[in-house]
């Protein structure tokens, strides 16, 4: 076979060639001229910056025949053998496929002997995250103190993934994804080399779709060569990476903003028959309405964007749509695209997509109509805004405000306001006569756990438990205080999961029983006077048939004051 792929051909062979990564050449370059480089080099960065072919070019550097040289002179005996792989002092290691002890105590045995061919023995490890704690272990000594003609090149995708001990170790070097302009410009030179036929809408299209790296856009633009005919043009781009091109971008975002939901669903169902990625799609979608909103914001910026070609129809939507509008949509597109990689039927969530946005614009201003809202609109909206606030703060000072009625005389008159949820007092008590500490303790200790699982198992269930408090607890029953009785009803909507998931947690079968803030902190002063009478008669006895309720800690009454009800928990010793 003698074709060989264009990433292959036009790997880079001096660090002149290395695109976008001026940051690391240069210091390279000048440690080489100065005799100034390390032992041990760490490059990180994305798949397809070159952080492989920079550490061939290092190597070929520091060993060139004519060193000391910023750039290789691929011509002498040690620049090519190490260009065709023939020089062994010069040792590629794949980590993926060599990452046990044993493949790094023989690099470990063999560092001590000279290089044979070249000045420097060089190691370039490839995807390095991939060797094991024995094997990290096993290079760390040799890492710090090598012999003085070693070098070792460590090359991954992922830094996170190695241990400090190792990155210490290092000089790293971050390689950043490569700009469109960047890439389109190394295509050019390529194409206009190899005398390929490609128009430059073409190559903008291939740079998008290879999000930063050069080895992705050169294996597309192979992609695009074998299935053109004479020429490469935009079509053939799209054809094979399945993006969708900039007029059918533009027609589905006219329907979304017209309100047009049988046109964009017709759209979305076109898109996949042809074979399209959906994915792709609304990834396409984002970054064109991104275009939008920065050409909105600053029009002489064209050559920012970076998915638009600012054509009549581009400039027409950036004036007739608002930047809310186009600021919700993204959102609710990106939201679209997390969920779709854990389905198997990402048509679905497109469709539901395409229906919120409709509701967007069908709630939103054009861009003209944005800065015209009535006044006296906004005057009536900012009344009624604070009628419900001086409501809520009349209901806070009755709730507040003490009262010369006992608390028996209460019960009925709040069951009569507000008597969505009855609460059940007597199965309260009952849980309290057999309540522990240690329940309680152990609901506790389990509780923001608990939370987290529920939030990731039911969402609506968590946002219904979120103000709750475990207040007793038995080995069968939980007591859970809300603020509101409305809360207590909602808990008990979503009682079987929130139940089920809680016997998942502490082990055994447990029931929740609601109950509004007051009414427990009632309930529990008429449980703590029971059982200071049972311990004391004595207390019981006095002027009438009811006790004088107990005086409140002057200290607690502070913090009471301080800090509200809400925030203020009072633990018996």
């Amino acid at each position: 076979m003698s074709y060989q792929a264009l990433y292959r051909v036009w790997r880079p062979r001096n660090f002149s060639d290395v695109v976008g990564q001026t940051h690391i050449t240069r210091t390279l370059q000048n440690a080489i001229v100065q005799d100034k480089f390390s032992h041990a080099y760490l490059f990180s960065g994305p798949r397809g910056t070159g952080k492989t072919s920079a550490a061939k070019i290092f190597a070929k550097a520091v060993n060139c025949e004519r060193g000391p040289v910023k750039e290789p002179c691929n011509e002498c005996d040690a620049c090519l053998g190490i260009q065709d792989g023939s020089v062994s002092d010069v040792i590629e290691i794949d980590a993926a496929s060599n990452n046990g002890v044993e493949q790094i105590r023989d690099i470990r045995d063999k560092v001590k002997y000279a290089p044979s061919a070249v000045d420097y023995k060089v190691y370039i490890v490839d995807e390095v995250h991939m060797l094991s704690i024995g094997a990290f272990n096993a290079l760390l000594k040799t890492l710090e103190e090598p012999p003085k003609h070693v070098i070792f090149i460590l090359a991954t995708t992922e830094p996170h993934k190695i241990p400090l001990t190792i990155i210490s170790r290092c000089q790293r070097f971050d390689f950043k994804r490569i700009t469109q302009a960047s890439l389109v410009e190394r295509m050019q030179y390529i194409t206009s080399r190899e005398e390929l036929n490609i128009t430059n809408e073409a190559l903008e299209a291939v740079a998008l779709s290879a999000e930063g790296g050069m080895r992705d856009a050169l294996s597309l633009l192979d992609q695009a060569i074998s299935y053109s005919e004479d020429q490469v043009d935009i079509e053939d781009v799209l054809a094979v990476t399945g993006s969708v091109s900039q007029e059918k971008l533009a027609n589905v975002i006219h329907a979304l903003r017209g309100n047009e939901v049988k046109e964009a669903l017709r759209f979305v169902d076109s898109l996949i028959q042809e074979g399209k990625d959906p994915g792709r799609f609304i990834f396409d979608l984002i970054y064109y309405l991104r275009d939008l909103l920065l050409y909105q914001s600053a029009p002489g910026l064209e050559d920012i964007l970076e998915r638009a070609i600012p054509d009549e129809t581009f400039k027409d939507l950036s004036e007739q749509l608002s930047a809310n509008w186009i600021q919700q949509t993204i959102s609710t597109l990106n939201q679209c695209q997390q969920e779709m990689k854990w389905t198997n039927s990402p048509k679905v969530f497109i469709e539901i997509a395409m229906l919120n946005i409709c509701e967007i614009q069908a709630a939103a201003p054009t861009a003209k109509a944005e800065a015209a809202v009535e006044p006296e609109s906004i005057q009536k909206l900012q009344q009624k805004v604070d009628e419900l606030e001086k409501k809520i703060a009349n209901a806070q000072q009755l709730n507040n405000a003490p009262s010369a009625q006992p608390a028996e005389t209460k019960k009925p008159q709040q069951r009569n306001r507000r008597n969505q949820y009855k609460v059940p007092y007597e199965r309260i008590r009952n849980v309290m006569n057999e309540a522990s500490k240690k329940s309680l303790k152990d609901i506790q200790a389990q509780w923001a756990n608990f939370m987290d699982k529920l939030r990731q198992t039911s969402p609506p269930a968590h946002a219904r438990l979120m103000n709750s408090k475990p207040r007793a607890a038995s080995d069968k029953a939980i007591v859970l205080s809300f603020k509101y009785e409305i809360h207590c009803s909602l808990a008990l909507e979503n009682q079987q999961i929130i139940q089920q998931l809680l016997t998942e947690f502490m082990g055994n079968e447990i029931t929740i029983i609601p109950i509004p803030e007051d009414n427990w902190q009632e309930l529990r002063e008429e449980y703590v006077r029971k059982q200071r009478q049972q311990d004391d008669p004595a207390e019981g006895e006095g002027e009438g048939d009811s006790p004088e309720e107990p005086q409140e800690d002057p200290f607690i009454s502070e913090a009471r004051k301080l800090v509200g009800d809400e925030l203020l928990e009072i633990q018996e010793e």
